[in-house]
Parts: C-alpha cells; sequence; structure tokens
C-alpha cells in the first residue's frame, strides 16, 4: 500500500486547502466555487490514479492490490469534496442525498475497471445498426411467407410505422456500464433509488432493456440499485417485474458485483469506510444540525 486512509485524507485536505486559499480571492458565485472543488479535486485524484497505475506496473502487483489503493485513494478523494463543497456551499437535505448517490456509481464501477476475475469493457452497440438488423430480420421473415406480394409490402409498411415515432431522435442505448464475460454482454445501470418523479426513466429502461432482449441471449440487462427495496417506490417494482432487468438492491448489488468482477465490495466498505468518523468534525456537526449523517450510508 502506498498510503493509508489516514495519509490519503491529509494528502487531499492539503489539496483543498490551497484550492480554497485561491477561490477565497474570488468573486466566483458559491454554486461555482464548489464546482471548482470538485472539478479540481478530481483531477488530482485522477493524476494521482495514473500514478499508482504506473507504480504498479513496473512493480508487478496484481489487480486486487492495485484496486484497494485506488478505491482507498477515491474514498478519501470523496470525503474531501464532501467537506470542502460544504466550506463554500452548505449542504441541505436534496443536495446532500443526491451526491451521496452520484459517488456510488463511479465508485463500484472501479470493480469492474480492475477486476479480478476476467472480463472486458466494451462500447454499447449503436441504435441505427440494431435498427437496421432488427427490420432486416423482420422483412426476411414477412418474405419467407406464403402470402402474396401485395400482403407482404402492406406487412413491411405497417411494421415500419412505429420506427417513424423514434427514428428522428434515436434512442442511446449507453447504460453505465457494458461487458463482456463468459460470451455474454452485461448492459448495466446503477440507480441510488427510485422516488416519485422517475416515470420517464423507468420508461426509458424498459425500452431500452426490450432493445437489447430483442437481440438474443447473448445480450443481458441488470440494474443495480444502491438503496434496500423496501426504501423504493413502485417504479422499483415495474423493473423487477418486467422480463427484460435483473435487479439487483443494496448488498445483494454487492454480491452481484462480487460474482462479476471476484471483488468483494461490501467487505472492503466494512474494512475501510467510516464515514461519520472519517469526516471533519465541522462537516460531521452541519449533517447533524440538520439531520443529514443517515444518508452517509451504502
Amino acid at each position: 500500500m502506498i498510503r493509508t486512509k489516514a495519509e490519503w485524507l491529509s494528502t487531499f485536505r492539503h489539496v483543498g486547502d490551497s484550492i480554497l486559499v485561491e477561490l477565497s480571492k474570488s468573486k466566483k458565485s458559491h454554486k461555482d466555487k464548489a464546482g471548482e472543488i470538485n472539478k479540481r479535486i478530481k483531477e488530482y485524484r485522477e493524476q494521482e490514479i495514473n500514478r499508482i497505475n504506473d507504480v504498479a506496473k513496473k512493480e508487478n502487483w496484481d489487480n486486487q492490490a492495485l484496486l484497494n489503493e485506488i478505491l482507498l485513494l477515491t474514498y478519501a478523494s470523496y470525503i474531501v469534496m464532501l467537506e470542502y463543497r460544504n466550506k463554500v456551499w452548505e449542504y441541505e437535505y436534496m443536495a446532500f442525498a443526491r451526491r451521496i448517490g452520484e459517488l456510488w456509481e463511479p465508485f463500484c464501477k472501479l470493480a469492474f475497471d480492475f477486476p479480478i476475475n476476467e472480463l472486458t469493457l466494451i462500447d454499447p452497440p449503436d441504435f441505427d445498426e440494431v435498427q437496421t438488423r432488427i427490420k432486416s430480420n423482420a422483412a426476411e421473415y414477412i418474405n419467407s411467407l406464403d402470402l402474396s406480394e401485395e400482403i407482404k409490402a402492406e406487412l413491411k409498411r405497417q411494421y415500419d410505422i412505429p420506427w417513424t415515432m423514434v427514428d428522428s431522435g434515436g434512442i442511446k442505448l449507453g447504460l453505465d456500464l457494458h461487458f463482456e464475460q463468459n460470451g455474454i454482454h452485461y448492459n448495466c445501470d446503477f440507480k441510488s433509488g427510485f422516488s416519485s418523479n422517475e416515470k420517464g426513466n423507468t420508461n426509458r429502461l424498459l425500452l431500452v432493456a426490450s432493445i437489447y432482449n430483442s437481440l438474443g441471449e447473448i445480450e443481458k440487462t441488470i440494474l443495480f440499485v444502491r438503496q434496500s427495496e423496501d426504501e423504493n417506490n413502485h417504479y422499483l417494482q415495474t423493473l423487477k417485474n418486467s422480463p427484460y432487468w435483473e435487479v439487483y438492491c443494496a448488498n445483494d448489488s454487492y454480491a452481484a458485483m462480487k460474482e462479476f468482477t471476484g471483488f468483494d465490495m461490501r467487505k472492503w466498505l466494512d474494512e475501510n469506510a467510516d464515514w461519520k468518523n472519517d469526516i471533519s468534525i465541522e462537516l460531521k456537526q452541519h449533517l447533524e444540525r440538520n439531520d443529514l449523517l443517515k444518508y452517509l450510508t451504502w
């Protein structure tokens, strides 16, 4: 291990202090200052990850050791992002709850970026190519039917009507994570949770997953949800009860990730992430005063 958690926290806080000194001379709004803090800390984190990658290659680290170090520095950077954002723009309920959820997805994806098990990150298919393939298969099937050419032409015309509704803008098939393992393409989305305003997103997820489903058994769609199932509303149940999505919530998400990556993220968090004691006293007091400490959980 290059540094301990305490050392990484100290390093990132030093970076945060230097940014804060610069911003104290600026007339930027608190929102812009918060954005600058997050941007600069993220840039420093990426710089450190690249440095550690170089060290790992020279010293022949395995992915377990590399991932552990990257998770540790990433977690420390998250702590400091929260602390220093709060210094220039104090968190309220919605912003804090949303931010904790936003940080979860990229953190979990690190286990797929540096997997213990063999897997390959892939790009999502292009919608236009998928559309062409589906239309071609349908036309081939219609042509094989024992029908008159006139009826075949009408069937094709009717079949094309729904496609005209999506041709103009297309459909984005990209989700949060795409990887291949043992000949299967896994198309994954990460959600912090489902609230009352998720109808549009739920419908999109159903549509996208139905398209993947039409491409055959090689395509699987998986939904990882940070919150436990009973903390979510009926939109999650809509996805779970559909024939398209495999849904995993809370610790079941971590168990599924372990199956894919070979890395036990739940165990790592239990052993390393102590949010309430790792954050500064200043941030902790602010969260306690505003009843926000309960959101510091993964």
